[in-house]
């Protein structure tokens, strides 16, 4: 068994198990909505992708963001304490970065885990179970490398304990250079971008940098047309 990283999602090589993370914040928000009672979370790629699904679909709430804002006409934005209570069976969400990642891990990869830093523990387990190759498809930003991500992608390598790749093991080292979560988190481009919009987003920070609270593992489980279908 062996894990890699790709530290955005174009340079992500096929593998048995692929694990997205976009911390800051769609796999931290995914996991949290799926964990407070969401069914099923249907990631899309474009904004009009996730309206259109809540058109053909009963009970769909519109989550999402695009530069960390909600979108407009959309009922949540991207935030973890936005989810703490279902408002439906079916979460339709678009975001900047993670949503597009987990839709290109799908294509490349058997199984697809969504990880973040809150469900740390459960997803390095699930990850580990079947004794095959592991990906980590960081999501990046706009196809850019995210220290942010780059940082818990080390933690998923460092956890499986396996062989690791030239960049898994780069990741590993980059873990050992900041004194916790919260502060990798804040010197990252998607730290400073929420610290800029302010304290309400800012607060995004150390909640998504809390780790092992969530027993949840979110799987893709199918294509509903151009979306992703994740389920706990």
């Amino acid at each position: 068994m062996r894990v890699d990283i790709a530290f955005t999602p174009d340079v992500a090589a096929a593998a048995p198990t692929g694990v997205v993370v976009d911390v800051i914040r769609a796999t931290s928000t995914i996991c949290q909505a799926l964990d407070s009672g969401y069914e099923r979370v249907l990631c899309a790629a474009e904004v009009e992708d996730a309206r259109r699904l809540r058109d053909e679909l009963e009970g769909v709430t519109l989550g999402g963001e695009r530069l960390g804002v909600r979108i407009d006409g959309f009922d949540l934005g991207n935030s973890p304490q936005e989810y703490l209570e279902p408002r439906s069976p079916v979460l339709s969400m678009s975001t900047t970065n993670g949503t597009r990642a987990i839709v290109a891990a799908a294509e490349r990869c058997d199984r697809v885990l969504v990880a973040s830093l809150l469900n740390l523990d459960a997803v390095v387990a699930a990850a580990a179970e079947p004794g095959e190759d592991v990906v980590v498809v960081c999501a990046g930003v706009k196809g850019a490398f995210a220290l942010d991500d780059a940082y818990v992608a080390g933690r998923i390598a460092e956890g499986l304990g396996c062989e690791r790749t030239d960049a898994a093991e780069a990741a590993v080292r980059l873990v050992s250079t900041y004194a916790s979560p919260e502060e990798a988190f804040r010197q990252s481009r998607s730290g400073r971008n929420l610290i800029a919009h302010g304290p309400a987003l800012e607060a995004d920070i150390p909640r998504c940098a809390r780790e092992s609270v969530l027993t949840v593992v979110p799987r893709f489980t199918a294509m509903h047309g151009v979306a992703a279908e994740v389920r706990p």
